[in-house]
Order: structure tokens, then sequence, then C-alpha cells
């Protein structure tokens, strides 16, 4: 099992957060794919915005966030604004 702090775009704190809704290794937050990850994420943690979901997808594709491919960061950002509908 790798560390999630060993991936891109993961630091303590976001890898504390997904420790705590049962995501705790590389390879469990790529099954868990970046919408799963963030929507686990978000219920526990309403604050989580947009970034955290790039940022997610990001360490999964080994890429900086801000590297994303245009066409999967809006994507991304339509799931964020569908799930805003539902707070």
């Amino acid at each position: 099992m790798t560390e999630l702090t060993s991936m891109i775009n993961i630091g303590r704190e976001l890898a504390k957060k997904l420790g705590s809704v049962g995501i705790g290794s590389a390879e469990e937050l790529t099954r868990s794919g970046a919408e799963g990850a963030f929507l686990k994420l978000k219920e526990k943690y309403p604050n989580v915005c947009l970034v955290h979901l790039y940022a997610l997808e990001g360490a999964i594709c080994n890429l900086e966030f801000n590297s994303l491919p245009e066409g999967r960061k809006k994507e991304l950002k339509e799931f964020s604004d569908f799930l805003k509908n539902f707070n």
C-alpha cells in the first residue's frame, strides 16, 4: 500500500481527511476515483471545494492539479456544481 502523501497534490491535511472517510492509501484513492473520494469528503467536510476535487484527480493522474486538461476540469466542475444542488 502506497501512502497518500507520496501522491502529487496530497498533503498531510488532505491525506488525514481522506483517511477519516476510509481512504487510506493511493490504491484506495485510485479505486474510489476523484468523484467518489470527493463525495465522501463532501459528506463529512462540507467546506471542501472544487480545488480539492482537482487535487484528487491530479493525484490519480500524477499531474499538478492546474495541469489537468480543460475538458476534464469542466467535467469535474459540473460534478461539483451538481452536488451543490443537494446542500
